[in-house]
């Protein structure tokens, strides 16, 4: 495996996320067990980026106003911590001048923030990707998303699923084990595919909102696709059953790894076949048609729309600025 250039792989721009970034190095995986051992073994070459509650280490202190830098910090200076991890994950290799340096990414939550960042030499603070997501590169926040990931998947693994008894590391925290010899179930990390998308009805978009979001906030439709679904049907049961009404001519634009928890976003455009709106309360709050000019003018209504880092935010832009991918 390689670490493949998100621009070259579709010829668009990649969203926010998913520039890839790493060699994932699926080969030494399969060799290699214990992550300890392999840190030791590659101490000299190897980064890590620590995370607390799964919040990643950035460089600078909290507030400031320079863009966020993602922390990988030398692995020989951070010894002295990895015996209050909970995770050790190996996450991939990235070559520089020729030479390879691996990345790990190191859970610390047992630790008290406070004390942990005092014992880390230059100054740093740990913040939610989601927050600081459009502002750091996109190759480092793109290690991140899969950094997170990783650890939300070990911490909901600890104990067999099938068994009820404790599992243990293997592939360098990219297979967990039953440790029970009458059961033996194997666990990996999974992600969970959802649709989300962009309505048409000529000039104007449906979008929606949640009960439990800012007030004012607006975005597209979207939801899981479930199990025996194409993302096709799925889109289409989602919209049905959130609006009540029916779509055609679905489009697949671009999708988005999404770590909060653990998703993937496929982007998708359709459009609307009836045009009457039948709000489900227990689905969404409210859900209104949209042209360009209100769009423009959004703020004037006290509306807003999706952070910058979402791929509905891109799927809304790319549509208002008629924007080619």
């Amino acid at each position: 495996m390689t670490d493949f250039d998100a621009h070259i792989l579709t010829k668009i721009r990649p969203n926010h996320l998913g520039f890839g970034g790493l060699d994932r190095d699926n080969l030494t995986r399969e060799i290699q067990h214990d992550p300890f051992a392999f840190l030791q073994q590659n101490i000299r070459q190897s980064v890590i980026s620590p995370h607390w509650q799964l919040r990643g280490l950035f460089t600078g202190e909290a507030g400031q106003d320079t863009a966020p830098q993602a922390a990988f910090l030398a692995a020989e200076t951070l010894t002295g911590l990895t015996a209050f991890h909970r995770h050790l994950i190996y996450l991939g290799k990235r070559k520089t001048g020729g030479n390879s340096e691996y990345f790990f990414t190191l859970d610390l939550s047992d630790m008290a923030e406070e004390a942990l960042l005092a014992q880390i030499d230059t100054p740093c603070h740990f913040a939610e990707l989601r927050e600081v997501g459009p502002m750091v590169d996109g190759r480092d926040g793109s290690v991140l998303a899969y950094a997170r990931a990783m650890l939300y998947w070990h911490g909901k693994h600890i104990y067999c699923g099938r068994c009820g008894q404790k599992t243990s590391v293997e592939k360098l925290g990219h297979q967990r084990k039953c440790i029970s010899t009458n059961c033996g179930e194997m666990h990996f990390p999974r992600t969970d595919p959802a649709v989300i998308m962009l309505i048409e009805d000529g000039e104007r978009i449906l979008l929606g909102r949640q009960a439990i979001w800012p007030e004012g906030m607006y975005s597209t439709l979207a939801g899981f696709v479930e199990p025996g679904e194409t993302i096709e049907h799925a889109t289409a049961r989602e919209v049905f059953e959130e609006v009540g009404i029916r779509i055609g001519n679905i489009r697949y634009q671009h999708s988005q790894p999404w770590p909060f928890p653990s998703s993937l976003m496929l982007g998708l455009y359709a459009t609307a076949l009836t045009t009457d709106l039948a709000i489900n309360k227990d689905e969404i709050d409210h859900a209104q048609w949209f042209t360009r000019e209100e769009l423009l003018n959004f703020g004037d209504q006290g509306k807003f729309l999706p952070r910058q880092l979402s791929i509905s935010r891109r799927l809304i832009d790319d549509w208002l600025y008629q924007r080619q991918n």
